[in-house]
């Protein structure tokens, strides 16, 4: 199971610990974000300190309707206990995690100040 919190500002947090190719790791702190359909978006100082390999860039469209390109990169994410290969796109924006990475998993927020976050594997 994977938990975490509630912060200030309303938003379901967890930490992550997200690990490049030559082993260097950080633990990030990521936003739940359940309209955000793909798996991990990190910020570029994460993506050039863990120096992730570059895999290419990815057209999509934000809420709002307007298209954007993230570049896109190989990170290794531990999920559950588990290793992990995910794709992450790059962007400007606090660590997100997508509902593509919580697939397969429940999902519980307690959503007050400090509230509890629960991510378990569905049986």
């Amino acid at each position: 199971m994977i938990e975490g919190v509630v912060n200030a500002r309303n938003e379901a947090e967890i930490t992550l610990s997200v690990h490049g190719p030559t082993g260097r790791a950080r633990e990030v702190g990521a936003v739940i974000d359940t309209g955000y359909s793909d798996r991990l978006m990190l910020p570029p100082n994460i993506v050039t300190d863990l120096e992730l390999p570059f895999m290419g860039t990815v057209h999509a469209f934000l809420a709002d309707g307007s298209e954007v390109t993230f570049g896109t990169y190989r990170v290794t994410v531990l999920w559950d206990g588990q290793p992990i290969d995910v794709e992450a796109y790059e962007s400007n924006t606090t660590p997100l995690v997508g509902m593509a990475l919580l697939r397969g998993y429940n999902l519980n927020i307690d959503v007050v100040n400090a509230g509890r976050v629960t991510i378990q594997a569905l049986q």
